[in-house]
């Protein structure tokens, strides 16, 4: 049984994920990282998806992970831990082991919305007693900043160039939290750094739930945010204060939203200190920043619809 969050107790935990790593100054997929371990209270097996979190992480002989963990191409993170997951549970019948093992998979948005949901949808729909988390910094970082189905409506990537051809990507983002709730799992959320405590109950209250698990983390890329190293946790709140990234949970197909901003903040306090969204605010440019707002007032509003409705 998950106990209760404590800060200073938090504090004292060991590291899971430790120093050393090669991840930027100012990533906000560290933060998202430890905060899921902090959380964590029973022994881990972690599967990654090639990515930066993964070749940052472990290089050659040396690691920043003091847990057992495996690294997975870019597509096959969630099969991987789900092997794992299906070969724990044949061990337990047959030799003594510890019980109450946790499986988790990591994997950054392109390898969980795009190139690896082939792998997350099968390990959802067979059922694993996994998490996976995705922690969605909105493009293809890694390999040089191309856009993926994560990436924002408006937002100037290598492969999405704002100029004089297009002003940036031209589609929406994929909503992928409500496509895993769609496949009936027991569990899948949204959460955000700059809420800690919200996503550390999300976190406990997953791994006390039985069969697969998804939670959606946003993840602050200061290198495609264009962004400052030490805005992560800013950004994660304006993101969170302009409902551009809702704070929700699907728990057995009843939605919940978790944090409902006091004061509903226009999206363009998230976007202005992004370099990427730089175009948006230029001259000629006003239709499509309105489409960005619409979009996110739209979804929001069905979003506290869905709430009110359970």
């Amino acid at each position: 049984m998950a106990t209760e969050l404590k800060l200073k107790e938090l504090s004292k935990k060991p590291d899971i994920f430790c120093h050393g790593h090669r991840m930027c100054s100012g990533c906000g997929a560290p933060t998202v990282v430890k905060m899921v371990l902090l959380a964590t209270e029973y022994p881990v097996v972690i599967s990654n998806a090639t990515g930066c979190l993964e070749v940052s992480s472990c290089i050659q002989d040396l690691t920043a992970w003091k847990t057992p963990w495996i690294h997975s191409a870019f597509e096959n993170a969630a099969a991987t831990i789900a092997g794992v997951e299906t070969m724990y549970k044949s061990l337990l019948k047959r030799v003594k082991m510890p019980e109450n093992v946790k499986f988790i998979a990591f994997g950054g948005d392109g390898g969980t919305y795009d190139i690896g949901f082939q792998s997350l949808s099968g390990a959802m729909e067979r059922w694993h007693d996994m998490l996976y988390i995705c922690y969605d910094n909105g493009a293809y970082m890694n390999t040089g900043i191309q856009r993926s189905s994560a990436t924002p409506l408006g937002a100037d990537t290598t492969t999405s160039p704002a100029g004089s051809a297009i002003p940036g990507k031209l589609q929406p983002r994929k909503d992928l939290t409500k496509i895993m709730a769609a496949h009936g799992i027991p569990y899948a959320a949204q959460a955000s750094p700059s809420h800690w405590m919200d996503l550390m109950k999300k976190v406990r209250k997953a791994h006390e739930i039985k069969g697969p698990k998804f939670m959606n983390i946003i993840a602050p890329c200061n290198r495609g945010w264009r962004s400052q190293t030490d805005d992560s946790i800013l950004l994660s709140r304006l993101a969170v204060e302009t409902c551009y990234w809702p704070l929700y949970e699907v728990e057995d197909g009843k939605v919940k939203v978790t944090v409902k901003p006091k004061e509903k903040k226009p999206v363009a306090e998230f976007m202005k200190p992004q370099g990427r969204f730089k175009h948006l605010f230029a001259p000629g440019n006003e239709a499509l920043l309105e489409r960005v707002q619409q979009e996110i007032d739209k979804n929001w509003e069905r979003l506290l619809k869905e709430d009110a409705a359970e």
